[in-house]
């Protein structure tokens, strides 16, 4: 079989409109036999990776998509299906539509694969790293009972919900943390430039000076290291922290297990947790996708090894003949609300609706989190801060009260 290789071509069509991007095929002669097939005359094709064309990709960078880009493709990809436009034609739009290199990129493959008599959930399946699966599941489920408008358009509901949710979190913690950056560079300024000139005054004037002021002194001498191996350490445990995120579950587990133990932001995230979960799981069996598929769907959305362990158990246990709320009671992360709505969903059959009623609240719960800590934790980080810089202040002026004892006992 012939390995297909990927070709960037721009394109005319009958009405004269042009476009660009990149076509998977075996050869060139292919790839212009597909780009005719589907009504595209092209302008030019090369093969991506030689000359000039050549992509420069750094690991780690570059190759990621926002939220906030997959929510607005998410939103025009429902309002142009819902509005009668066929899939290719609505693929093409969004992919010169979008900003963002790498959807841009994952969309022409899409496209590509479409054209070539491909499913649209096959095909997003083929780019995890753009596609969230829970998204992939949910359109599988829409072609499936031919309502793939209907899916995309609570997808899109799901992300801007999200988005939203994101944007409200990070502002919260935005102040906070220009304080703590702000603070540390104002005591790297004052060690770097302040207390030399103090120590100046103190050879100057004789005696020994305190054990801390001595610790300010010595370390403002090493500064030239000790600045360097800090930032290291950070970037290196940073990089190491993030590296067993995406590879170990138990590194996972163990650190989300730790972060809904700590006090106030605990809280914080098992809210944020409870809300996913149940709008995810919602949304799945909403567009008639199988229980168990959900449940393990929903496991892996959720952002959270916890639910991920649990829902582990919970598939189990539905596939035993037990009902879900039976087997969510097991497991302290779900309060008894969450418990009790799921089982009267189950009860009357509207497990879905009730889902996301639980959801909305959990979604104002966060709202109302998030504003709390952000008014708790601004005078607590403006305290933070002027207790270390004063503190600095009061080490680098104690042996000045030493030389003014000197003095007048002389």
């Amino acid at each position: 079989m012939a390995v297909n290789k990927v070709f960037t071509y721009s394109t005319i069509d009958a009405s004269g409109k042009k476009a660009k991007g990149t076509i998977e095929a075996p050869n060139e002669a292919a790839a212009t036999h597909m780009l005719r097939q589907r009504g595209e005359m092209p302008l030019g094709l090369t093969e991506a990776g030689q000359g000039l064309q050549r992509e420069l990709k750094i690991p780690g960078l570059g190759n990621r998509v926002k939220l906030k880009d997959l929510a607005v493709f998410a939103r025009q990809f429902a309002t142009m299906t819902s509005s009668g436009m066929s899939l290719l034609r609505s693929l093409s739009i969004l992919e010169e539509q979008t900003s963002s290199a790498p959807l841009k990129k994952a969309i022409g493959e899409v496209r590509t694969d479409v054209a070539a008599g491909g499913g649209l959930s096959a095909s997003m399946a083929k780019h995890e790293r753009v596609f969230p699966r829970l998204m992939v599941a949910m359109i599988r489920a829409g072609e499936t009972g031919g309502m793939i408008d209907r899916a995309l358009e609570q997808i899109a509901e799901s992300l801007e919900k999200d988005t939203a949710l994101r944007g409200k979190i990070k502002g919260a913690l935005t102040y906070p943390a220009i304080v703590l950056a702000f603070t540390f560079v104002l005591i790297a300024a004052m060690l770097i430039f302040i207390v030399p000139i103090f120590e100046g005054m103190f050879k100057s004037l004789g005696g020994e000076l305190p054990a801390i002021t001595q610790f300010l002194v010595t370390t403002s001498h090493n500064m030239w290291w000790i600045g360097p191996l800090v930032l290291a350490a950070g970037i290196g445990g940073a990089l190491t922290y993030k590296r067993q995120l995406r590879t170990s579950a138990d590194f996972r587990l163990k650190v989300d297990r730790l972060k809904l133990r700590l006090p106030v932001f605990g809280q914080l995230l098992q809210k944020l947790a409870m809300s996913r979960f149940s709008r995810n799981l919602g949304l799945l069996l909403n567009v008639g996708v199988p229980v168990m598929q959900a449940l393990a769907v929903v496991g892996e959305t959720t952002g959270n090894e916890v639910i991920n362990i649990a829902m582990k158990d919970v598939q189990a246990t539905v596939r035993d003949g037990q009902p879900m709320s039976t087997a969510l009671r097991n497991h302290k992360i779900f309060p008894e609300m969450v418990n009790q709505m799921i089982e009267v969903g189950e009860e009357s059959g509207q497990i879905s609706q009730m889902l996301d009623k639980v959801a909305d609240f959990y979604d104002r719960e966060v709202d109302s989190a998030a504003e709390s800590l952000a008014a708790s934790i601004e005078p607590i980080m403006v305290l933070v801060m002027g207790a270390v810089v004063g503190g600095m202040v009061i080490c680098l002026y104690m042996p000045m009260f030493s030389v003014y004892q000197n003095i007048q006992s002389n």
